[in-house]
């Protein structure tokens, strides 16, 4: 009787241990994953709670733990808690959003919410690591970092925000790519029968194309001569600026502006030199275009 009972008694027990300590010892987000999709909401914070990523556990991994403990905490109202762990997300991952079969309409939108608020930041933060990639000459690197941060730029989230840093962003690619070594040539291969050439595409006359545009050449410099510098003012000028023109279809300057500012005095030189400017223009199939260009200036001290 008594072997009985004490048998009933370890059965009991047994089955009233908690199903996120069966499982999380065993694929611990996968456990998680499947009590939030069964509600069971709780059960799936306490797995995550449990977790103690390593330095060394891939970011993938740390992030969905962030992204599903976001999810919990945000089923359960526990809003000021969702919204650290949906910041931690974001900035681990900015281009996240959760789907429309992994949250309901108010989690996704308390998601995009936190991507509103926390994305400019994130975009100029990524510019200024781009910026630095590009000073360092590492040009391969400075073009992707560009890219990414044009396709920041570029998410509904960021509402049209920030449009100088995109004009930016798009130069400083141009530069990058025009920096950039050439890749090395494909080896040589059999000769093959040509495709047919499709229909050549024709230029935008009203469209001002930049270096991210492809199938575009850039133009070409035929005067494109630098002020002096004023010796008043180059104890206080800055080492380098840096200058956005637009050229016409017939290599004419017909807008400029200072983007990164040398000194007043000497913006003012190089803004009036550049109507002088004569450029071979861009072209697009053949065809001349509108082509905005960056131009950053170096200036040179004396030697005391």
């Amino acid at each position: 009787m008594r072997s009985r009972l004490l048998l009933c008694v370890l059965v009991s027990i047994s089955t009233a241990v908690p199903a996120a300590a069966q499982v999380s010892s065993k694929d611990p987000i996968g456990a998680a994953r499947d009590l939030y999709a069964s509600a069971r909401y709780d059960e799936a914070l306490a797995v995550l709670d449990d977790l103690h990523p390593a330095a060394d556990t891939p970011v993938t991994e740390r992030r969905s733990i962030e992204q599903y403990r976001s999810l919990c905490l945000l089923a359960l109202g526990r809003g000021q808690e969702a919204e650290s762990a949906i910041a931690q997300v974001i900035t681990a991952d900015p281009s996240y959003v959760p789907s429309e079969a992994e949250a309901s309409p108010r989690v996704r939108g308390a998601f995009s919410d936190v991507r509103k608020r926390l994305l400019p930041d994130i975009a100029n933060a990524r510019y200024a690591d781009a910026k630095a990639t590009f000073d360092r000459k590492d040009y391969p690197a400075a073009s992707a970092a560009f890219r990414s941060v044009l396709s920041l730029l570029d998410d509904p989230d960021m509402g049209g925000r920030l449009g100088d840093l995109k004009t930016l962003a798009k130069g400083f690619l141009d530069l990058s790519v025009a920096a950039a070594a050439p890749p090395p040539a494909p080896e040589p291969s059999k000769p093959v029968l040509p495709p047919m050439p499709p229909p050549r595409p024709k230029a935008d006359p009203n469209r001002v194309y930049g270096g991210d545009d492809p199938d575009v050449v850039a133009p070409v410099v035929v005067h494109q001569e630098m002020p002096r510098m004023p010796p008043m003012v180059t104890a206080q000028a800055r080492g380098r600026g840096v200058l956005e023109i637009v050229i016409d279809q017939k290599g004419r300057v017909t807008s400029a502006a200072v983007r990164e500012s040398v000194h007043p005095i000497y913006d003012s030189l190089v803004l009036t030199a550049a109507r002088d400017w004569k450029y071979q223009p861009a072209t697009f199939e053949g065809q001349p275009v509108k082509y905005r260009k960056l131009i950053q200036i170096n200036v040179t001290r004396p030697e005391q």
